[in-house]
């Protein structure tokens, strides 16, 4: 009790998450009067990122880089207006299926956001579309980085679960694609009732040319998903071939890449591996005091006097993950979840863990587009100027939908292990 109440306490002042699991875990070495942990507390810290499969973060935040630096994702949203500009609603078709397409590289909701809020706002509100749903409509877009591979997600989940990086990547494809059928489904209905104006139609020419443009960008997720498919690369090989494709692709097709440019997108890779890693070394530190302080024997016995079956545990667990994915961030919601309720999911309930680690993604992803954070409606606002509040109410049908999309997962866990088993 303590320790939990050090720890909102520290949350609440503002103090960084990570740095709030290392004080947790003090305070609780502190009050059980066993200094002797003192000794094992750095040895936690560094086994928590002495992992091979940590490596593949930073280079799926280096594509990213080399990828907004070469043009690429403007390429992407071009073929997207090709497939289905003209239909009615059709920019709101090309926000979903260009952040599908984008997510496939990406594989950060944030960063993905404020990338395609640039790019997908300003051209919905020329051609009619009110800025707020437009802005609403890209954080939602967003939500599909992390579950469309490469995911920094699923790459943590990965090493917390003890699972193969490769297998997590391949869980989420069929979750995205069906979430992202989901989307253009709401926006179908949602065009016909407010009457979406209809995009510019292209001539055939026109659409060949654009498609051809931009094909070789697809090349970028083609050699990172192929690869591990295959089994000709694990989920690190896969991403530094899938980053030196998109060096070339930015050097001689799009033309817009230099290499000049590569020094700092090195910095910007390593500034944000370091915090993404640092959480990962807190939360082994948390999980390790969680784990003595015998919290997850705790807890399975309070879920098992309420879960009888698998379906109602992992309904409750979208429950209990969606209150704390609405004031916690993505990783660090991951890293204070999984491992507590992730032996329960697999010791008590027999719960797949790659099964499990899809439901618990998505779920705190959905989170960082509930009130009363919401972080990615705020990263829409700071681009577009859009009140967030008012994104998430015209966008409250993808929310719901979003939590149909999480049942239907936690009822039938094949439309995850599908491409795996």
């Amino acid at each position: 009790m303590i320790t939990s109440a050090a720890f909102v306490a520290i949350m609440l002042v503002g103090v960084p998450i990570g740095l709030c699991l290392c004080l947790a875990g003090i305070v609780y070495i502190i009050a059980s009067g066993n200094p002797l942990l003192f000794q094992s507390y750095p040895l936690q810290m560094f086994g928590g990122v002495d992992s091979y499969g940590l490596i593949a973060i930073p280079l799926f935040i280096l594509i990213g880089e080399i990828m907004n630096g070469g043009g690429i994702t403007r390429r992407i949203v071009e073929m997207a207006m090709a497939f289905v500009g003209a239909l009615r609603g059709g920019l709101a078709y090309v926000n979903v299926l260009a952040n599908m397409f984008v997510s496939s590289i990406l594989g950060s909701a944030t960063a993905q956001v404020a990338i395609m809020s640039q790019i997908m706002v300003p051209e919905m509100e020329r051609q009619g579309y009110d800025k707020t749903f437009a802005a609403g409509l890209t954080a939602y877009g967003g939500m599909l980085g992390p579950i469309i591979p490469p995911s920094v997600m699923f790459v943590v989940y990965s090493v917390l679960a003890q699972v193969p990086v490769s297998d997590m990547l391949i869980s989420g494809i069929i979750p995205g694609i069906l979430l992202t059928v989901l989307f253009c489904a709401i926006i179908a209905v949602m065009g016909f009732v407010y009457n979406f104006p209809a995009g510019a139609r292209m001539t055939p020419r026109k659409r060949v040319m654009t498609v051809l443009r931009a094909l070789p960008t697809l090349s970028i997720p083609l050699v990172i998903i192929g690869s591990i498919l295959t089994g000709l690369a694990n989920a690190t090989e896969a991403a530094a071939v899938g980053a030196v494709a998109a060096a070339l692709v930015g050097r001689y097709w799009t033309r817009e890449f230099r290499f000049s440019q590569i020094p700092e997108m090195l910095l910007r890779s390593g500034i944000y591996s370091a915090i993404v890693l640092f959480l990962v070394a807190a939360a082994a530190v948390f999980s390790w005091i969680l784990i003595f302080g015998k919290v997850p024997l705790e807890v399975a016995g309070w879920i098992q006097s309420v879960a009888k079956d698998p379906v109602t545990f992992m309904l409750l667990v979208n429950v209990v993950l969606l209150v704390i994915g609405t004031v916690i961030d993505g990783i660090p919601g991951l890293i204070m979840t999984v491992p507590i309720l992730l032996p329960i999911a697999t010791e008590v309930y027999h719960i797949d863990p790659r099964h499990f680690g899809v439901v618990v993604v998505i779920n705190l992803v959905l989170g960082l587009l509930s009130p009363p954070v919401g972080l990615c409606f705020f990263v829409a606002a700071a681009v577009t100027g859009a009140k967030p509040g008012k994104m998430f109410l015209v966008t409250l049908p993808f929310f719901v939908i979003s939590c149909v999309m999480l049942i239907i997962l936690s009822v039938w866990p094949t439309l995850s292990l599908a491409l795996i088993d």
